[in-house]
């Protein structure tokens, strides 16, 4: 090795780490996608303290109010709740089942799929047939006929999401341990007597790590714009505990005398999940090995 690529090797911030930061920070829209996330939740986590209504505050006298006319910011709706603190109150809901959901899910897909790209054989045949199997039915539909056995509750929701949405994490997973299992690091554990436990998760899935975490950030915008679904057809989240989904349920029939209601809560999931996506696709990008020398 040449002395100048010694010292360029020896640089701080010429890393694996730093380059993807870096391709990272140069992806506007993931810039922009991480910005409405975080802006999104802040605003739900803080907001409601804010606002001087409840989310369950009633005032007939003011049903109907349009937005940015009078002390309710984003207006009210038929009972005279106001709308803001209803959306802020539903964006922790629908955020708390997308983040909850997407844990759950990748970790059953990570464990899946890492077992069945390890092992390999009649093992791994089996577990990704299942996979399979399961890709076979329509997301949606799947979900609705678990949702309709069972009492819609926060916990139930999110366990419901993430039991439909974990075999893409399984698949990219098996993926990833097929090709690192060959590699010279994994043979030499496995030749110096290492566990398959410790192999699996002390030197192959550490390597596994950036396609996992781009697939965990796709899951959030799927677990939300899926509760939204749910929610919408009356399989979700109940009235009168706020989500994004019931409340575009509850606004259908006002679409012309009330637009608002249908408007705001509609525009806080594209931006959800379009954040989400964006910062996906950056993370995609950033962590993908191809560009290492860029």
């Amino acid at each position: 090795m040449s002395a100048a690529a010694g010292i360029a090797e020896a640089a701080p911030g010429t890393g694996p780490g730093q380059r993807a930061l870096r391709r990272f920070c140069r992806h506007r829209l993931a810039l922009g996608g991480l910005a409405m996330v975080l802006l999104l939740v802040l605003a739900c986590g803080l907001g409601p303290y804010l606002v001087p209504y409840g989310p369950l505050h009633i005032d007939l006298g003011v049903r109907f109010s349009a937005p940015f006319l009078g002390p309710h910011l984003f207006g009210t709706d038929q009972l005279g709740r106001d709308l803001l603190v209803r959306l802020l109150m539903a964006g922790r809901v629908s955020l708390t089942i997308g983040f909850a959901a997407m844990l759950i899910s990748t970790a059953a897909g990570t464990l899946i799929g890492a077992v069945a790209g390890y092992f390999g054989g009649s093992v791994g045949a089996a577990l990704m047939r299942f996979v399979d199997a399961v890709l076979c039915f329509p997301q949606i539909f799947l979900l609705l006929a678990l949702a309709a056995f069972i009492t819609p509750t926060l916990a139930s929701i999110t366990l419901v999401i993430a039991a439909t949405a974990w075999m893409e994490v399984a698949r990219v997973v098996e993926a990833e341990m097929k090709s690192l299992r060959e590699r010279d690091f994994a043979l030499a554990a496995e030749v110096l007597g290492a566990s398959d436990f410790h192999i699996i998760f002390r030197e192959l899935l550490p390597n596994a790590v950036a396609p996992i975490v781009v697939a965990a950030t796709l899951n959030v915008a799927r677990a939300i714009l899926l509760e939204a679904y749910v929610s919408f057809l009356g399989y979700g989240i109940q009235p009168p505990t706020p989500s994004w989904g019931n409340m575009l349920n509850n606004a259908q029939e006002y679409l012309v005398t009330a637009p608002w209601l249908a408007i705001f809560p509609g525009v806080m999931i594209a931006l959800a999940v379009s954040g989400f996506n964006f910062v996906g696709d950056g993370l995609r990008d950033a962590l993908d090995p191809r560009l290492e020398r860029s």
